[in-house]
């Protein structure tokens, strides 16, 4: 079975910066803290500064704390799974499926397999949506800076996921995602980029106005119902916990790290590191978004109704954000298209329609090169696209979107399977006091994935109310 972790060796930009730019400090501490920064800071971090308008000034830092420091204790956990057995000479396990392989076994395997990949699909649909929303934002803003604001500008979502769809088609026909690491460096890059001018942004208003705006208790009832309140606080919950998901990588960057020290050392002082640097560069985001709008603040802070000027810097960002997206997509799509199509390769092994290649050549400079043309890969890649595009048109609601994502990946991915694991390995006592301790956050955070779920399910079920499939319009 193929996981997100084993491409991510293969492709991604750990790869990249142990090759090519930490040559002399790879498999390092130093190392290890810019992967798991790079894995973490993505496009969740434009809807905190909406969760913390959910939540208030106390609640909301209070459970982007509790989340980083969950997220901090169960990858630690996870740390000591790495190797089976003895914590220095054990077996490796090279991807988060092959911990579970090696230390549950059983039904888990299957279990841990099916919720990556179901959840690897349902970011494929996030960022579509996000991507498409990036895209308007730009045609809106060139719209309001031209008519001064008196244009709504209203536009459909629709030709933008279908762009966003056909760019995604040409690249998943890439065989080999190695080819162009490139892209998994540029998109890093653009992270960064968009981040910190939405934080730039933030400062700039609130410096501009000399009040931060706000409440201690969040979103004011007026503003939302009683009802809605409710809801939109659990789903606020599911966007953080979306914001910090990055474990089912851990045991991948765990991989990369040289020893002595014993690798689960190195990679939990990493994790503590990256940690906090993540959770203060998230505090300054969603704080700032927060204290620009108030109640107000959007769904996503550089495509909402707040920063329209300057325009040319909200484009700046909203084309990093795409970029980025274009990239991302294509990292979590290709365990899936691996496994799909080794699954065919193994079941019918003579077919000609899954193993035959039409070699292509490749005019200009690289008329050396030949592409190979899997037919199967192309129409099998293509209607996964196109799936994840239609779903994408028919529920294009970003926030909602983003919060069921992190309900069904943060429960499973980021505690239960460590705690189990790290019981296994450690063989704990039943009943004793760390396996009680352990259950009950295990327990407890199911029962907040649970909630956060249902927070974001409820959303979704109240948009589609005034919502008509294809028509919708921004």
């Amino acid at each position: 079975m193929i996981s997100i972790p084993e491409l991510i060796r293969n492709t991604n930009v750990i790869r990249y910066v142990n090759e090519h730019v930490c040559s002399g400090c790879a498999g390092t501490l130093c190392t290890a803290s810019a992967h798991i920064i790079t894995a973490v800071i993505g496009s969740g971090v434009l809807s905190l500064a909406w969760a913390i308008a959910q939540l208030g000034w106390i609640a909301g830092p209070a459970v982007m704390l509790l989340f980083s420091f969950v997220t901090y204790y169960t990858s630690s956990l996870l740390a000591d799974c790495y190797r089976t057995g003895d914590p220095v000479s054990g077996k490796r396990n090279y991807t988060y499926t092959d911990a579970v392989r090696s230390i549950l076994g059983g039904d888990k395997v299957k279990a841990c397999g099916m919720i990556q990949y179901l959840n690897l699909f349902g970011i494929s649909i996030g960022y579509t949506i996000a991507a498409s929303i990036s895209m308007m934002a730009i045609k809106r803003s060139n719209c309001f800076h031209n008519s001064a604001g008196k244009n709504p500008c209203h536009l459909s979502s629709n030709p933008y996921m279908i762009m966003f769809g056909v760019s995604e088609i040409l690249l998943s026909q890439i065989p080999d995602f190695d080819q162009i690491w490139w892209l998994s460096i540029v998109a890093a890059v653009m992270s960064f980029t968009y981040s910190g001018i939405g934080l730039g942004l933030g400062i700039a208003k609130v410096a501009a106005t000399g009040t931060f705006k706000g409440s201690l208790t969040g979103i004011s009832i007026g503003t939302v119902t009683q009802a809605q309140k409710i809801w939109r606080s659990l789903q606020a919950i599911g966007d953080i916990a979306f914001a910090y998901s990055f474990s089912v990588i851990l045991i991948e960057i765990q991989d990369t790290i040289k020893s002595p020290p014993a690798e689960a050392k190195t990679i939990k002082k990493a994790t503590k590191l990256s940690i906090a640097i993540t959770t203060t560069f998230y505090m300054l985001c969603g704080s700032m978004g927060y204290a620009s709008f108030g109640d107000f603040a959007p769904g996503n802070l550089l495509t909402g109704i707040g920063f329209f000027n300057p325009f040319w810097l909200l484009d700046i960002a909203n084309a990093a954000i795409i970029v980025h997206l274009v990239g991302a997509y294509q990292v979590f799509c290709q365990p899936i298209f691996a496994f799909v199509e080794r699954s065919a390769t193994r079941r019918w092994p003579g077919s000609y329609f899954i193993t035959k290649e039409i070699e292509i050549p490749i005019p200009g400079r690289c008329h050396r090169y030949r592409y190979k043309l899997n037919m199967f890969r192309l129409v099998w890649r293509t209607g996964f696209v196109v799936s994840t595009t239609v779903i994408s048109m028919l529920l294009p609601f970003f926030n909602d979107v983003v919060g069921i994502l992190g309900a069904l990946g943060f429960w499973p991915l980021t505690v239960y399977f460590p705690v189990e694991m790290y019981i296994r390995q450690k063989k704990v006592s039943k009943w004793s006091g760390r396996w009680v301790c352990l259950k009950m956050l295990s327990m407890a955070c199911f029962m907040i994935s649970v909630v956060a779920g249902a927070g974001s399910i409820v959303g979704v079920v109240l948009d589609l109310k005034v919502y008509k499939p294809f028509k919708t319009t921004y």
